[in-house]
C-alpha cells in the first residue's frame, strides 16, 4: 500500500510540474508544429519603393521572438528586381523558378537560377532580380536583429541593371 500511495503521489507531483511547465509556455510552444499551406497566407505586389517592375511577394513568414528568422517567395516579372538593401544578420535566396541576378555593390552581377543559393553577408549592399526576359522567383529568408531584417535603400537603375546583364557571360 505504501508502494502504490507513493506512485500515486509521485504522479499527481508530475501532472503538477507539467501544468506549472505549460502555463509557462509561450503561444507558439503550446500550438507545435505549425504548416502554412501554399496560397494560404497573403499575397502582396511588392511595394514600389522597394522594388522596380511586377514583384509578387507570397507565403511571409515570421514567428515571434526568441524566433528570429523570416521571409517569403517572391516572384519577379522579366527585369523587375530589389532596390539596393542590406541585411542586418545576412540574407538567403533560394531559387526555384527562373533566371536572374544577385549583385553586391561595387562587383559585377552573378548569375542565378533554379537550385541555386546565394548567401548575402550581413551588412553586405545588394540587390537581386529577374533576367531581362524570364520570371524568377525565389524563396528570400532573413534573421531579425532588433526587430529589423532589412534596411532599404535606393533603387537600382535601369544603367546599372544593363551593366548586370552586359556582364553576363554569352
Amino acid at each position: 500500500m505504501r508502494r502504490a500511495a507513493r506512485a500515486a503521489i509521485a504522479a499527481v507531483g508530475l501532472v503538477s510540474l507539467s501544468v506549472v511547465a505549460m502555463a509557462n509556455m509561450t503561444q507558439s510552444e503550446k500550438q507545435g508544429v505549425l504548416v502554412i499551406r501554399a496560397g494560404a497566407g497573403p499575397s502582396n505586389e511588392g511595394p514600389a519603393d522597394y522594388f522596380t517592375g511586377k514583384v509578387q511577394v507570397d507565403g511571409r513568414f515570421q514567428r515571434e521572438a526568441p524566433a528570429r528568422i523570416g521571409g517569403a517567395t517572391v516572384t519577379f516579372a522579366p527585369g523587375a528586381r530589389t532596390a539596393w538593401h542590406t541585411h542586418p544578420l545576412g540574407q538567403t535566396l533560394i531559387v526555384t523558378r527562373g533566371h536572374g541576378y544577385v549583385q553586391e555593390w561595387g562587383k559585377p552581377a552573378k548569375a542565378i537560377g533554379p537550385g541555386d543559393v546565394a548567401w548575402i553577408p550581413p551588412g553586405v549592399k545588394h540587390w537581386h532580380g529577374a533576367a531581362p526576359n524570364e520570371e524568377m522567383t525565389h524563396v528570400a529568408i532573413a534573421e531579425s536583429q532588433d526587430g529589423n531584417s532589412v534596411t532599404w535603400m535606393e533603387k537600382v537603375s535601369d544603367a546599372q541593371y544593363a551593366d548586370a546583364e552586359r556582364g553576363q557571360p554569352r
